[in-house]
């Protein structure tokens, strides 16, 4: 039978597990104190990063319905819970890892779905949520602007064409 000890870890990592938006494990062996103290400020501040027990976690995992391959559970694990901008954690998490080799990304779970290491550095190549939201906006003010061009050209040609008519009139001499 389980510990209270563990039965609250199992717990406490399945709230976690809920909680974030996304999650990614990670092999730390080989890194300091002071590196994984860097590593946490590289995060942001919408990430924890946890030294995880392997065999709590899968239970945890399981109890909040996410399915993690069992090779995600080889050597010792860490996981990184975010609860904000995925992106921006998983840049944090790339970036660390290209100048200390020692850090793995193994793999995780954004919005419940299963993720490979790779997926990972993909989600990390993405320009972050406020970029892509600004880039939309931008997108929709500027066809508002060619709707308003193209509205504000209409009137603008008809009342162009009376007066050309009337300018022709007045040429012929049957201006009445």
């Amino acid at each position: 039978m389980a510990t209270p000890d563990k039965a609250a870890a199992v717990a406490e990592l399945t709230d976690k597990f809920r909680s974030s938006n996304a999650a990614v494990l990670t092999e730390y062996r080989g890194l300091t104190v002071a590196q994984l103290k860097t590593l946490r400020r590289s995060l942001g501040e919408n990430a924890q990063y946890a030294v995880v027990k392997n065999t709590l976690t899968k239970i945890a995992a399981n109890e909040a319905g996410i399915t993690l391959d069992d090779q995600l559970f080889a050597g010792p694990t860490a996981v990184a819970f975010v609860t904000g901008d995925p992106v921006e954690s998983a840049k944090g998490l790339r970036d660390f890892a290209k100048d200390n080799p020692n850090l793995v990304i193994k793999g995780g779970v954004l919005d419940g779905k299963a993720m490979t290491a790779d997926e990972i550095k993909k989600l990390a190549d993405l320009e972050s949520r406020e970029v892509l939201l600004s880039k939309l906006a931008g997108a929709f003010k500027g066809k508002q602007s060619q709707a308003a061009q193209l509205f504000q050209a209409l009137p603008s040609k008809l009342v162009r064409t009376v007066d050309a008519l009337r300018a022709k009139q007045a040429e012929q001499g049957g201006a009445e």
